[in-house]
């Protein structure tokens, strides 16, 4: 059966969406996703393990500091992807497949070149961010944001990539471009950390390399290899039309990925005026329970195809039972990852450091980590569920509540009691209780698309069917 999923054409796939049974649909969809988590969540454990053992505590503790502030620079990558996911999705559900290839198109060129727009302004604020963090990581907080702004035109494309494949109901396709990541993010680890030891350069170089090599790969798949879901640039313009819908739909999710990574660095700033030690073993700890956040939290983009392509073929009540099923799915994940992996902590922490000190911060922030896992993973899947109805802007309310208002809030007010021990008390509180209010909030939700109508264009849509028409002019 999954060997006939993978075979299946964009018809094919669109049919199994809409019409076929929910439980088997959605395993089959969410299976890629959740081993696409693994595999997304094996890619920093991996680093982690390089960084922290061969290049050092001051250096693994920079690389975690600095993670949210890249994150803010991504969020506009993160914006455009979830809007082009939801509108290539809503024109799939229609059978419009001429109109998903248009704003695919307008999609990967505008976040390619936005990415190359924000390379000077992440390598400009490396200096006055340097300034403000402990003396023992200002030198290697410099070198990271300097360096690593060179990777965001290629992560752009890469978070690109993603939405158009999950958008034509083709999550495996993302595996498989994590898969040969997570290859080559080992061998150049090994050339340019353990081999070269160049430190937080020889990171950053691996980063870089490793989005080169796989950005070549995308575009031959998606612009180059036949297939029904086949690119052109042939004749590209910019169509404002499109722009300005992926703007009016995505800035809700820019605003709320941009506040979401703002929060972690205000948190960050709490944990590191306690050292480099504290700042590593929470950073550990963080790795490892990563791999447990991703996986329940995977299902959120195979609900927002469905919710997405079934909203867009008017029917609403499938769309509600893929909410649900996508829901309950993810819980039992949960709590068997939370059975399997607590009894693992302290043999898990151990293969990072052997620093008594960072090992003592580490295993305590991962046994609390580990059961916010439940609440996060029902806000993802509700989360994808508000996307595939084009409401992004209801992540920005939840965004602010679960970082701003329920864990920095909390964090402040607990701080001088608990100590840095109220970060990760603040992670439970907030995931759990962000988690009650999305469902309230998805409880009263009208299931109806709100994208905005757009007119069409016949030059494109004449230039995209010459494209895919076989036959000579």
């Amino acid at each position: 059966m999954a060997l006939s999923f993978l075979k299946q054409n964009t018809v094919q796939r669109r049919d199994l969406i809409l019409k076929g049974k929910l439980p088997p649909t959605i395993l089959m969809l969410s299976l890629p996703a959740l081993l696409l988590g693994l595999v997304q969540a094996a890619i920093p454990l991996t680093d982690g393990l390089f960084i922290n053992n061969i290049a050092g505590t001051i250096t693994a503790s920079a690389i975690y500091y600095c993670s949210p502030i890249v994150g803010v620079f991504g969020a506009l990558a993160q914006g455009l992807s979830v809007a082009g996911m939801a509108m290539i999705g809503q024109s799939v559900g229609k059978g419009d497949f001429t109109d998903a290839k248009r704003i695919s198109n307008q999609l990967a060129a505008a976040a390619f070149l936005g990415g190359i727009a924000l390379v000077p302004l992440m390598a400009a604020i490396a200096y006055p961010v340097s300034l403000r963090v402990n003396p023992d990581i200002s030198r290697p907080v410099f070198v990271y944001l300097a360096l690593n702004s060179l990777v965001l035109p290629f992560t752009f494309a890469g978070a690109v990539y993603n939405a158009i494949k999950n958008a034509y109901g083709r999550p495996e396709d993302p595996f498989v471009r994590m898969i040969i990541m997570l290859i080559l993010k080992v061998l150049f680890n090994g050339l340019f950390i353990v081999v070269m030891r160049w430190g937080i350069v020889g990171a950053v170089l691996s980063s870089l390399a490793t989005e080169i090599l796989i950005s070549a790969w995308m575009y031959y798949d998606l612009f180059v290899k036949q297939s029904d879901d086949r690119l052109s640039l042939a004749g590209f313009r910019f169509d404002r039309q499109i722009l300005r819908a992926l703007v009016q739909i995505g800035f809700p999710s820019m605003l709320s990925s941009v506040l979401l990574n703002l929060g972690f660095v205000l948190i960050n700033n709490e944990v590191q005026r306690y050292g480099a030690i504290v700042l590593n073993g929470s950073g550990i700890a963080s790795n490892i329970s990563n791999v447990c956040f991703l996986l329940p939290s995977a299902y959120g983009a195979a609900v927002t195809t469905l919710v997405s392509m079934n909203i867009g073929a008017q029917q609403e009540k499938r769309a509600r039972s893929s909410c649900l099923a996508g829901s309950v799915i993810s819980v039992i994940t949960a709590v068997a990852l939370i059975a399997l992996v607590v009894p693992l902590a302290p043999s898990l922490t151990v293969l990072f450091t052997r620093q008594e000190k960072v090992l003592e911060v580490a295993n305590s922030a991962l046994s609390i980590y580990l059961y916010s896992v439940i609440g996060f993973g029902i806000c993802m899947v509700l989360q994808g569920a508000f996307i595939g109805l084009g409401r992004t802007r209801v992540t920005i309310v939840i965004s602010i509540l679960r970082i701003w208002l329920l864990r920095y809030v909390f964090i402040l007010l607990t701080e001088p009691y608990w100590g840095y021990h109220a970060v990760f008390w603040g992670n439970l509180f907030s995931n759990s209780a962000t988690a009650l209010i999305t469902v309230f909030l998805i409880l009263r939700v009208k299931w109806v698309s709100v994208l905005p109508p757009r007119r069409a264009d016949p030059a494109a849509e004449l230039a995209v069917e010459k494209e895919s028409d076989p036959r000579p002019d």
